[in-house]
């Protein structure tokens, strides 16, 4: 799970970018199993599309291994009434941003791109922090025989 002080630095993270893109009506990040880390998005239910973007994000991965692409990057879906899309954040979550029908599809590739990286960026590293070590932990150095360094305790 994701800290608190990085899930609280993802959401303001979904707040600049819906404050710098105004065609945006909504901003989700997730883990890749559907789990909600945070959102702005009025009027729409965020667990439902966190679930959704979890399906989606399973075909797409599946769709771009198949067809030799490389690795999962984004997934734009058009819709009457605007767009939805997901890009990629780091190696355990996903963005998901709802756009109005009006919105410059470069832009908002671009701003996706970029939030989705810094958002990777924070729950990649707090979730570094946040898991057990791999191995045991190293012998303690020795001055002398039988005489071990005062270690700070873990």
């Amino acid at each position: 799970m994701v800290p608190e002080a990085e899930v609280r630095d993802v959401l303001v993270e979904l707040q600049r970018l819906r404050a710098r893109v105004p065609l945006l009506s909504g901003a989700l990040a997730a883990s890749t199993d559907g789990l909600v880390l945070a959102h702005d998005t009025p009027g729409v239910e965020a667990e439902g599309v966190a679930a959704l973007t979890a399906a989606a994000l399973g075909v797409s991965i599946r769709m771009t291994d198949a067809t030799g692409r490389g690795g999962f990057r984004e997934l734009l879906v058009r819709g009457d009434n605007g767009y939805i899309a997901t890009y990629a954040a780091g190696s355990s979550a996903v963005l998901t941003l709802l756009a109005e029908d009006r919105i410059n599809v470069g832009r908002l590739h671009l701003e996706g791109r970029r939030a989705g990286a810094r958002i990777g960026e924070l729950v990649d590293a707090a979730l570094r922090r946040t898991e057990p070590p791999a191995t045991a932990a190293p012998p303690r150095p020795t001055t002398a025989p039988g005489r071990t360094l005062p270690q700070r305790p873990t």
